[in-house]
């Protein structure tokens, strides 16, 4: 992370047009890398403080900057790491607990019968959601010669059962709605869908009502005018759904 970015700062919105923007929000006085890093540490430590999500990316590394393909196929000078963050057991716990927390206050009362992610970046935050809602946690895998999402290693919807669909990151909401169509397939009922990060600024359709803890719209280009393209900077397609 050091070297990356110069400062940071606290920000009282849950939306943004970019992650960059998200830290360095001018109502506030900015710390430089190594002072908010010592910071956090000492919160999580003591528990006096609870900083946001996104700073949670910066913390472990997980805000990348560089030239990246999306599943989308569109191009972006910024990325989000999920899997950093939630290689921190005590962070994803938290996640969880939030993501289910929200969810809770969208569907109401609505019973839930188990949490269903797509393989692999929504695996271990589908299972903290589960986790928190006490209920059992199944994961969909990328069939290889259909491309398609499928259920594997036993796991069995039942008809009627109600579900909650989890991500890590939402950007168009792709694996999110094939996730939806594979529940739906064999009977079950979504109830709602959630995300770490919502990258679209809120405008995916996933076709079920939807909430993420942070809600950004980065920056993307088109690849015939990519400015980085055209200053020669490498592509590097991270995640792992094949591009659009």
């Amino acid at each position: 992370m050091h070297g990356k970015a110069q400062f940071f700062a606290l920000v009282p919105t849950r939306s943004f047009h970019s992650f960059r923007s998200a830290l360095e929000a001018p109502r506030f006085l900015s710390i430089s890398v190594r002072k908010w890093d010592a910071f956090v540490r000492r919160c999580y430590a003591c528990d006096l403080s609870d900083p946001s999500v996104l700073h949670l990316f910066a913390e472990t590394g997980a805000y990348l900057r560089g030239h990246f393909r999306l599943t989308s196929g569109f191009h972006s000078g910024e990325y989000l790491q999920c899997a950093k963050v939630l290689a921190v057991p005590r962070y994803a716990e938290r996640l969880g607990r939030e993501l289910a927390a929200k969810l809770t206050g969208t569907i109401g009362n609505s019973p839930v019968h188990l949490v269903i992610s797509p393989a692999m970046g929504g695996v271990i935050i589908g299972h903290e959601v589960a986790r928190a809602l006490d209920v059992h946690a199944l994961f969909t895998e990328r069939d290889s010669s259909s491309n398609e999402m499928v259920l594997r290693r036993g796991f069995e919807l039942n008809p009627g059962e109600r579900a909650i669909v989890i991500e890590d990151v939402i950007t168009t909401g792709g694996s999110t709605r094939e996730v939806v169509r594979v529940v739906q397939q064999a009977g079950g009922v979504v109830a709602a869908a959630g995300s770490i990060i919502d990258r679209s600024g809120g405008e995916a359709d996933v076709g079920v009502p939807r909430v993420a803890l942070e809600t950004i719209k980065p920056v993307v280009y088109d690849p015939s005018d990519c400015p980085l393209c055209r200053a020669g900077q490498p592509v590097v397609k991270p995640g792992s759904r094949r591009t659009a």
